[in-house]
């Protein structure tokens, strides 16, 4: 399993954007984007995730664009079901990064919330370095 979540980090971490990332560097993004917290009983801004935005038609996987306070974009996360990645026959190819460079990845498990109920890891590309990913944290 650790082996797959590292792997579709690494994928998704060097995949071409799927639109330019000046369309989406700062919020609202351009688009089909559309406010987590106002499709979803979720705060507006998630300490550790930030402000979230998501293309409805593209859930529970996402990508979701992240941003700080100041609307600037930190991450673009992907939430994948754990049903999902166990299921051999299931893939979850061509994972873009919209926001354009990925400094650096985390995987982690969330046994679920509001919009993504099911057990899924989160998959987070960062847009900014390591030091900066504070702009996101809890005030």
């Amino acid at each position: 399993m650790r082996t797959a979540f590292a792997t579709l980090a690494l994928v998704a971490a060097f995949s071409l954007p799927a639109i330019a990332a000046d369309q989406v560097e700062k919020a609202p993004p351009a688009g089909a984007y559309k406010k987590v917290s106002e499709l979803v009983k979720l705060p507006d801004f998630l300490p550790g995730l930030g402000q979230l935005y998501v293309d409805p038609k593209t859930l529970p996987a996402g990508p979701f664009l992240a941003y700080d306070r100041d609307g600037r974009l930190v991450s673009t996360v992907y939430m994948l079901p754990i049903d999902d990645l166990a299921n051999k026959a299931k893939r979850f190819d061509d994972l873009t990064a919209p926001g354009g460079k990925v400094d650096h990845v985390d995987v982690y498990f969330n046994a679920g919330h509001p919009g993504v109920e099911k057990p899924h890891a989160h998959v987070v590309l960062w847009h900014v370095p390591k030091a900066d990913e504070t702009r996101v944290a809890a005030k």
